[in-house]
């Protein structure tokens, strides 16, 4: 099983998974703390469900217009690298916030440098292994969110152990995201020819079963806000002492068992299609919202946030791989943009809307609503697969 997984895996993908595997050690570091250093300088539900948002949506112009001039120059390369650097830069002044609002600023600015590099990534991703897009978009989320671990388990220590406050573990971090640019130097790019595209036409031209796909997509993400929210309610099942540290561990339960299902799950859409495991991603997360909703213990969490992390592995991989079945080739990394671009200026509202329903009505009612919305989007996907006969083959 194990020779199965592994075989066929371009160089590419190894590159690019070790880049993000150092970034995200690097990232989460900073995002099982960021909610608790929100709200040490005065933030509330609201703040975060707005930070939470403008650290998607900020990017969210970037990503598709820079998957354009990626796609009409025919580099991928240079857009990564500088939105990794980017990244590092502001993380670097995320770490002398000192009131909520420069966290609000740095927060979001940190993620114009995802905006710059995510589209060209994943369009070497997929270009790298076109027969196999969802086992090479879940090794690459397996890399990504193995690195999520590894960051989250070093804050747990910082804290528990070395006594570090938030700003000191944010700048360690910052320095090591300086770091995990230097792979990016053997990253073989493939030679493509510049493109006389026009973004405009580009994207009126999209086929019709993509565009039904992004209304389904930004459906669910209505539903699917920050983790912030669930490192909150978990947080409030902890004493004291562990008040801080308990969610992190969490967090990490969280990582692991979305590292340990991301393969398979990318493996299974390439079997089964993309939209049956995006249903049962849905359906899972649906699930995961209610139990969030209905339960309080710290014994629940300890089931709950690995059944978190199932979902997100089951979605995430899937949806960006499903979006690269459905773009033509010439189109790649416009349509990836697009499809970022749509999650990213949802998101911004899906995070007021879930911190209005925190502080306005309950942190129950905020589990509730994503619950619902999660299975309407999966009940679409299921009255609509007609449409998408014939799309969800590897191109």
């Amino acid at each position: 099983m194990k020779n199965n997984a592994l075989k066929g895996i371009g160089i590419n993908i190894v590159i690019l998974g070790v880049v993000s595997f150092l970034n995200d050690v690097s990232s989460e570091m900073i995002l099982p703390i960021l909610p608790m250093f929100i709200t040490a300088l005065g933030g509330g539900g609201i703040i975060i469900g707005l930070t939470s948002g403008a650290m998607e949506s900020v990017s969210s112009i970037l990503k598709v217009l820079c998957g354009y001039w990626s796609d009409r120059s025919g580099r991928r390369k240079v857009f990564v690298l500088s939105g990794y650097l980017t990244s590092a830069f502001f993380k670097l002044l995320l770490s002398v916030s000192t009131v909520w609002q420069q966290v609000f600023i740095f927060s979001g600015l940190e993620r114009v440098g995802k905006g710059l590099r995510t589209s060209p990534r994943d369009a070497i991703i997929a270009d790298s292994m076109p027969k196999e897009r969802g086992k090479g978009f879940g090794i690459h989320r397996a890399f990504d969110s193995a690195g999520a671990i590894l960051g989250s388990i070093v804050a747990f220590f910082l804290i528990w152990y070395s006594g570090l406050q938030f700003k000191m573990i944010i700048l360690i971090a910052a320095l090591l995201a300086f770091f995990s640019v230097i792979p990016l130097w053997f990253v073989r790019e493939p030679q493509e020819e510049k493109r006389n595209i026009s973004l405009r036409l580009s994207l009126k031209s999209l086929p019709a079963p993509l565009k039904l796909y992004l209304n389904i997509a930004g459906l669910f993400t209505f539903a699917n806000f920050s983790y912030m929210f669930f490192l909150l309610k978990a947080r409030g099942s902890f004493s004291d002492e562990w008040s801080t540290s308990g969610p992190i561990l969490l967090y990490v339960l969280f990582n692991v068992f979305y590292t340990l299902f991301a393969i398979p799950f990318g493996m299974l859409s390439d079997k089964i299609g993309r939209r049956r495991s995006l249903i049962i991603g849905y359906l899972l997360f649906a699930l995961t919202s209610i139990g969030f909703a209905t339960f309080s213990s710290i014994g629940a969490f300890i089931f709950l946030f690995p059944l978190y992390g199932i979902a997100n592995a089951a979605v995430d991989g899937n949806q960006r791989a499903f979006a690269s079945d459905l773009a033509p080739k010439e189109l790649r990394a416009t349509v990836l943009g697009t499809f970022h671009t749509t999650i990213g200026l949802l998101a911004i509202v899906t995070g007021f809307l879930a911190g209005i329903i925190w502080e306005k009505i309950s942190p129950e009612g905020t589990f509730l609503y994503a619950s619902l919305l999660a299975l309407l989007s999966s009940l679409i996907f299921v009255a609509t697969g007609r449409y998408f006969k014939g799309c969800e083959a590897s191109r």
